[in-house]
This record gives C-alpha cells, sequence and structure tokens, in this order.
C-alpha cells in the first residue's frame, strides 16, 4: 500500500521504457449488463475480501455510472490498484498516523515561530466531538478520522487556520488513494447522495471506488501496455505519454531532463525546463515560443497527439535515431512521505499493479461467465 498523505515527489532523470500488449478503455457502450458485471466481480475478487457483495455493487456502480467498458481488462485494473493501494479497505489504517500528523503541525508552527506552549494548548481544545484534538489525535488510526480532525481544527481553532489556511492537508484517501482534489473537480454525475461532502465520500468505498475508477479510466489514451495507464494513475494523467515527450525533446535537444511528465509548471506562467529544451528547438520545429507554449500547454489531454510540437519532435528524433522512439516512458518519480521508509517510486508502483493486473486476468481465464 503507497499512502500519499503529505506526498511530494522528487524526479530522477533516467526513464523506465517497457514494451507490451495494448491496453485501451474506456467509455463505450458497455458489452456486459450490471447484473453480469457483479457476477463477474464477485468471480474476479480475491478470496480474503470481506463483504464481497458490497465491493461488488460499488464498483459495478462505478462502471454503470461512468459508461465504462466492464471487460475483464478493466475490471482487472481497478481490483490490482485497490488491492495495492488497501487490500479492500474503504478507510485503510497508517502506522504511526498520530506521530506523522503531529510532525506537520509542529513543522508548520515551528515555520512561523509559534511556541510549542500555544500548539499545546491548541491541541488540547475540546472538539464538536467532546474529545480534545490530542485525544482524538491519540485515537487516529485512519486518513478519514484525520480529516475530520483537521476539518474542526481548521474550522474552530484560529491556529488550525494559521498553520493551514483553509486547506486540509489531507490530500489522498479512500480504497484506492484518490486524490481528493481529483473527486471534487469530477464530483458532477456523482450517483449518491452527498449527505456531507465529497471529501467525505472519498473516505467510502462507495465513494473511493467511484473516483478511484474515473482517476483510473476516465480518460482516453493510447498506450502499448496497461503497465503506462498505472503510472499515470500515480503521477497524473498522461504522465506517460508527456515523459516520453520529455525523452524526445532531450534526444533531439542534448538537454538533460527530468523525465516526470511535466512539460509545463502546474499551475505557474514561468518557463520550466521542458519549454526551455522546446524553445531550443524552435527554429527546427518552424514554431515560436508562444505557438510552443499554447502547444505544451494541451499536455493534460489527449488532444496534445496531434499538436504540431508533438508531432514536430518525435519527427526530428525519431530521425535522428534511426528508429521510433517509445511513446510512452514510465515517469521517474521517487515518492517520499513520512509514512514510505522505503526507495517507492512510480516504476515500481505500475510493475507491482500490474502484477497483480496479470494475476486476475490468468484467473479470469480459467473462470466461465456465469
Amino acid at each position: 500500500m503507497v499512502n500519499r498523505f503529505f506526498m511530494q515527489i522528487l524526479t530522477l532523470s533516467l526513464p523506465i521504457v517497457i514494451v507490451g500488449c495494448s491496453s485501451q478503455s474506456t467509455q463505450t457502450h458497455p458489452s456486459r449488463t450490471p447484473e453480469q458485471t457483479r457476477a463477474r466481480l464477485l468471480q474476479l475478487l480475491p478470496a480474503n475480501v470481506q463483504d464481497r457483495q458490497g465491493w461488488a455493487n460499488d464498483i459495478n456502480t462505478a462502471f454503470a455510472a461512468q459508461k465504462l467498458e466492464p471487460n475483464d481488462e478493466n475490471l482487472c485494473s481497478v481490483l490490482a490498484v485497490t488491492e495495492q493501494e488497501s487490500t479492500f479497505q474503504a478507510d485503510p489504517a497508517v502506522p504511526n498516523l498520530a506521530k506523522i500528523a503531529r510532525s506537520e503541525i509542529n513543522r508548520r508552527a515551528g515555520k512561523l515561530h509559534i511556541p510549542e506552549f500555544v500548539v499545546r494548548s491548541a491541541l488540547n481544545i475540546t472538539s464538536p466531538t467532546g474529545k480534545t484534538y490530542n485525544q482524538r489525535l491519540d485515537t487516529a488510526r485512519t486518513e478519514g478520522q484525520l480529516s475530520a480532525i483537521f476539518d474542526d481544527f481548521i474550522g474552530m481553532v484560529p491556529l488550525g487556520k494559521n498553520l493551514f489556511g483553509s486547506l486540509n492537508p489531507v490530500h489522498t484517501g479512500g480504497p484506492m488513494q484518490v486524490s481528493i482534489a481529483f473527486a471534487e473537480k469530477h464530483a458532477q454525475d456523482y450517483p449518491y447522495p452527498i449527505p456531507d461532502s465529497i471529501r467525505h465520500e472519498v473516505f467510502t468505498r462507495r465513494g473511493g471506488m467511484y473516483f478511484g475508477t474515473a482517476h483510473l479510466l476516465g480518460y482516453p489514451v493510447d498506450y502499448p501496455q496497461s503497465l503506462y495507464r498505472f503510472a499515470d494513475f500515480n503521477a497524473g494523467w498522461y504522465a506517460s505519454r508527456n515523459a516520453a515527450f520529455q525523452n524526445a525533446v532531450s534526444q533531439v535537444s542534448g538537454i538533460k531532463l527530468a523525465l516526470d511528465g511535466d512539460v509545463t509548471i502546474p499551475g505557474s506562467y514561468d518557463v520550466g525546463s521542458t519549454e526551455r529544451a522546446v524553445r531550443v528547438l524552435a527554429k527546427p520545429l518552424g514554431l515560436n515560443n508562444n505557438q510552443i507554449r499554447q502547444q505544451l500547454l494541451k499536455a493534460d489531454s489527449l488532444e496534445f497527439d496531434q499538436t504540431e510540437v508533438y508531432r514536430k519532435v518525435f519527427a526530428l528524433a525519431d530521425r535522428q535515431q534511426g528508429k521510433a522512439l517509445p511513446r510512452a516512458v514510465l515517469p521517474g518519480i521517487t515518492l517520499q512521505s513520512p509514512k514510505i521508509t522505503r526507495n517507492l517510486t512510480t516504476a515500481w508502483f505500475a510493475q507491482r499493479v500490474d502484477e497483480r493486473r496479470q494475476r486476475c486476468m490468468n484467473k479470469a481465464k480459467s473462470l466461465p461467465e456465469r
């Protein structure tokens, strides 16, 4: 399981290129009825999963509501990510969570030069549950519980707002460890009533599976292997395609680039390293800086494949190398978090999930449809 609470990422310079079979999805006219999909899920779920009917129902609803093709490849992909991220726990426990949370609170207080006694006093205030924030932190075991504590702490204690503004620092959660920001952005067709908030729904089985499935399968992409879609799940939509583009830019320009999938600086007008390297190629590309910028901004969509900058960079790179360069590369990203004690990368995550997917597919081949 890779939890990403307070997670940061570092980029590595070396790409990992793996070639294999085709991976496609997603929104089509389903070949199975919801009843057939539910029955197939009951066959494919790992034997040790508790409440198999409940999991099958929620995954089936996620596919039906989003009009995703419920073939074995897609079902096994969702099951593989869920098993990797949470071992089929709706709100999985995180080791040493209280310690991690206190460290983050103290780190932020230190940056603002807030004395420790002020922090201790704030945490000893009684929260809406009747317990102090200290008591709630002591018993917090899951990201859902911690998110609720921070919601109250930020909303009701002045120090909480000073430390965190209005932003709850728990960024991911649920059985597929989906981004809460992603869920909030893609909630328009959510098929369930929302008694509290989308943030709260992410920590439920139904919400976590709906938004996690959307994040995994809810965008069109043309990869030679499902491995790259799993990398995108970890690093962001189209990250594997964009890392391949960065690799091509690096080959042609001779400029070493971090193959992280970010061809522009997210949320910034500043010119990043990839854009600077493409500008070096402006003359052979026949594009000016403004054209380059506008086309690179399409890198979060399938449309980027059809831009001049994408096609011409690969044409130059293929000609220079005397062969076709890969159009998908596993992003070179190392995951960093207080919860992660090993050297974990996006490539490691994608490969582990793909191994689980393959085991599920082997199982599917041995099981006749009910």
